[in-house]
Order: structure tokens, then C-alpha cells, then sequence
């Protein structure tokens, strides 16, 4: 049976398309993967090129990927959600409804995928590195 998977960051830009990439990637068929931010700021916006161009380096191509805000019908379309850090997950606990916050995780279980934004690429090459390694914690 297929699991679906909803990864969620503050704006869909950075740090939850390269993870919902990276898992699909490594899920291959058991899994069915989707993103979406907290906020709208980048709705429709491809993601960052810094985050592109990690991504990029480890051999994905996240240049498709255009940024959604969350709604509650992804979150009804998901088995887990999954936050890539506490901020995110608290607020998507006062939003998703108690029908949702038991599918709540965040993506390295016990500590934050940190944010890149405004820093050099090379924090946001060893983002997507965190977060490749990450995809293990979330297969079988």
C-alpha cells in the first residue's frame, strides 16, 4: 500500500521541496510524496536557486517545483505530515485539527532541518545533505 507523505516548511522554498524530493526519490513506489509552506509569500514560485543548485549537486533536479501554501485538504490527503522544525510543527498543531495531529512528525524526529535562507549556498548544501541523509528515517 502506498504511504502519502506532505512535507511542510514556512514557505515551500527551500527546505520542503528538496526533502519531498529527496524521499520520493528514495521511496520510489511505496511512497507518494508532496510540500507545501505555512505561508503564501512564494505561491506558485520556483524554489530558491540555491537550493536548486544543492540539490542539483546530489544529483536531483528540483526545477519543476512550485511553491504551495498549505491547505487542509493536503493535510486530509496525508497519512503523515511531516514539519522540518519545531516552529512549523507547533503551529500545524494549532491549525490541522485534532483529526490531523497524529499524523504530525517533524522530518529528523528529535531536532530542526535549520533554514537557509538569507545565508551563503554552502548552507544550503549542507541543508540538503541533512536532509538526503534524513530520507532513511522515513522509508519502511
Amino acid at each position: 500500500m502506498m504511504r502519502r507523505v506532505l512535507i511542510v516548511c514556512l514557505g515551500n522554498y527551500c527546505r520542503s521541496p528538496f526533502a519531498a524530493l529527496a524521499l520520493a526519490h528514495r521511496g520510489g513506489t511505496e511512497l507518494e510524496v508532496r510540500s507545501a509552506g505555512l505561508i503564501g509569500k512564494w505561491e506558485g514560485e520556483p524554489a530558491h536557486m540555491a537550493m536548486v543548485k544543492a540539490a542539483g549537486r546530489l544529483g536531483l533536479d528540483l526545477t519543476t517545483h512550485r511553491a504551495r501554501q498549505i491547505t487542509l485538504e493536503m493535510m486530509a490527503w496525508a497519512d503523515t505530515i511531516v514539519a522540518m522544525d519545531t516552529h512549523v510543527r507547533d503551529v500545524l498543531i494549532d491549525v490541522c485539527g485534532e483529526s490531523n495531529q497524529s499524523k504530525l512528525a517533524l522530518y529528523l524526529r528529535d531536532r530542526d532541518v535549520p533554514d537557509p535562507m538569507g545565508q551563503a549556498q554552502e548552507a544550503f548544501n549542507e541543508c540538503a545533505v541533512l536532509i538526503s541523509a534524513g530520507t532513511a528515517l522515513h522509508i519502511g
